[in-house]
Order: structure tokens, then C-alpha cells, then sequence
């Protein structure tokens, strides 16, 4: 049947995707994928979703890092979607006992706040208390991940929840697109659900007219690391390999495509950490990594191994190589010939 499906659509429509939501375990997934590639296009990879709070959570990379393994194999011309929440709660019934306890006292210690006694029925940045830099985070990891980043509406503004509304319609509330009576959603004299109204998540402190115009706002960073996403095509196309740095709130991830390479590193904890790894690569330009957000670029020390002093909840995105970039800006020195 899904391969029908997909064979009629592409018929239909040929530069269109099937996207499945399919909550199933890593050894299922050719089921959905197909052996051959031949039936969705897609899948939400909520094994990696619910792991991902994990280490948010407990700032610990080790149970994510195994769901990244797990559902690595994939056919060719299959894909991982990512992402952080959907309309639904976020699902933590993949994850142990213990585990899940953790994600709950840290997003949503309150009763009111779950959901099905597994799920968490908030939106990501009142689960994440507002920080900014947990928020960067969190969406730095999304875009740096194995996959295609899928995105819901709302949290590139940071909207908030109604708790007082009943199940999952707490996230389901109308878009916020400026300060016009019903943040501009509808013209209606009543929408079907509330916009959010009151409180530091209403619409006249958060919506997409007053975003626009700061060039400091989480809808305008979410721009430019979108637009940086589309620059490094290694994430969606190229195979990864997890670096160690011997501390498990650290996580390093560097991608592989067309003799090119890119490296992403994270820290996940509330204090700084300083780390030191290899990029696993040989060669005179493995020695340099040239920070794609900024002009902190780092250059590997004697013993050939990289040494990171990462803020809280700091992130890093680097190109392997771009020696002749560094060379031109007389940032470093022409190699010595041995």
C-alpha cells in the first residue's frame, strides 16, 4: 500500500514528499522506509526527538548518540525529518522510567503541564523557561543533526502555551503575526481557539511584526541559521561520525560529503566545559576549523587534537579545512615545507 501511495503521488506530483508519523522502533524502520527505498519519502525520527530532551535534560549525549546509531541505516534516497515539537505532546514513551522522570522534572514539573502520563503538552520555549541560549541550543542541535530540519509554526516568534485549554489545543492556539485583535490570525469575532492573550508569551509581546523589525529577535536569528543550514548540504547528504571528547555533556558530530567536511560541536550543560578531540581526519587543513557563525575559528595544537573552552550551553559550527580562507586574512601562517 505505501509503495502505491507513493508511486500515485509522484504520478500526481512529482516534486512532492511523503512525510510519515510513524512512533515506531529503529528495527521497524525499513518497514515504513522500504527495503529499496520505495515507500516514504520520510519519517520523523522520534527516537532521536525523545533522546534529544534526555540530553537537554540531563546534559548527557550518550543516549542520544546511541538513537543517532540506531536508526542510521536508511535507504539512499530516504530521509530523517528532525525536530524539537509538533501538535502533538512530546512523546517520552521510548525513553526508560528514569530517564523520563528527568525530562519531566526539568520541562514539565506540573501535572497540568503532561500528558498520557508519558508526554509533555508545552511548547518548547516555555519548557525551556524562555532562556535564549537553551532555545539557541535546542535549535542548533535540530539543524545539525542527521536530516532534514522540519520546523512548526510559532516557535520561530517563540510562542508560548494555554495550559487552560483542554489536552494538546494548550500548543494548538492561533499563529502570532502582529498586534492587531487576534494578533492579526483572523478577522473573525471569535477564533475557534483562543489566542494567547495575557501573560509574557501574548501576542503583544511576541509576534512576527514586531520580530521582523529587531534585527535581534529569535525570528531573525532563525533566519540566518536556516540560511547557514543551506550552506553546509554535508548534514542532509553526507555520512556522520559521533567524535569523542570524554565528556558526556559534550557532544561533537562532524559529516562527510564530496571530499568536504563539517564539524558541529555542543555543549549541553549550565557551566562551561573545556574539551579537547580530533577531528579524525589527516592532512595539513584537518588542523583548522573555521567557525561558520563567527571568527572564533580554532587551530589544533601540537598533539593535533582541538581545544575548546565552550560556554554554557554554547555551540559551535565549523568547516574542516579552509586553509586558503585563513591564509588570505594572514590568520595563520603559510606551512613550512618538511
Amino acid at each position: 500500500m505505501l509503495r502505491s501511495l507513493r508511486e500515485f503521488l509522484q504520478w500526481r506530483a512529482g516534486d512532492s514528499i511523503i512525510l510519515a508519523e510513524a512512533n515506531v522502533l529503529p528495527e521497524t524502520d525499513m518497514e515504513y522506509f522500504g527495503e529499496d527505498g520505495d515507500r516514504m519519502h520520510m519519517m520523523f525520527n522520534f527516537q532521536v526527538n525523545q533522546n534529544l530532551f534526555y540530553a537537554l535534560a540531563a546534559a548527557d549525549c550518550r543516549p542520544l548518540v546511541r538513537a543517532l546509531k540506531a536508526t542510521k541505516p536508511r535507504p539512499a534516497t530516504a530521509q530523517w525529518g528532525l525536530f524539537l515539537r509538533n501538535h502533538h505532546e512530546l512523546d517520552l514513551g521510548r525513553l526508560t522510567e528514569e530517564q523520563r522522570q528527568r525530562v519531566f522534572a526539568c520541562f514539565g514539573p506540573q501535572k497540568e503541564m503532561q500528558l498520557y502520563e508519558r508526554g509533555i503538552r508545552r511548547r518548547l520555549v516555555p519548557m525551556l523557561n524562555g532562556d535564549r541560549r537553551r532555545i539557541e541550543l535546542a535549535y542548533s542541535l535540530m539543524f545539525t543533526l542527521p536530516g532534514t530540519p522540519v520546523l512548526r509554526y510559532g516557535d520561530e516568534i517563540g510562542m508560548g502555551d494555554d495550559l487552560k485549554l483542554p489536552e494538546r489545543n494548550c500548543a494548538r492556539t492561533p499563529m502570532q503575526w502582529s498586534t492587531e485583535p487576534h494578533a492579526g490570525f483572523t478577522k473573525s469575532d471569535k477564533p475557534i481557539l483562543p489566542v494567547i492573550s495575557d501573560g509574557p508569551y501574548g501576542y503583544q509581546h511576541v509576534n512576527t511584526a514586531e520580530q521582523r523589525r529587531d534585527p535581534n529577535s529569535l525570528l531573525n536569528w532563525t533566519e540566518r541559521i536556516i540560511r547557514m543550514r543551506k550552506e553546509v548540504p554535508e548534514v542532509g547528504w553526507g555520512d556522520f561520525e559521533v567524535l569523542s571528547t570524554r565528556d558526556p555533556a559534550v557532544l561533537a558530530i562532524r559529516y562527510d560529503w564530496r571530499n568536504n567536511s563539517v564539524l558541529f560541536v555542543h555543549n549541553l550543560d549550565a557551566i562551561p566545559r573545556e574539551v579537547e578531540f580530533s577531528t579524525g581526519l589527516r592532512g595539513t587543513e584537518a588542523r583548522i576549523l573555521v567557525n561558520l557563525l563567527t571568527e572564533d575559528h580554532s587551530r589544533a595544537g601540537e598533539d593535533g587534537k582541538h581545544h575548546l573552552l565552550i560556554e554554557a550551553y554554547g555551540y559551535r559550527w565549523y568547516r574542516v579545512g579552509g586553509l586558503d580562507y585563513l591564509l588570505k586574512r594572514g590568520e595563520i601562517e603559510t606551512p613550512k615545507e618538511r
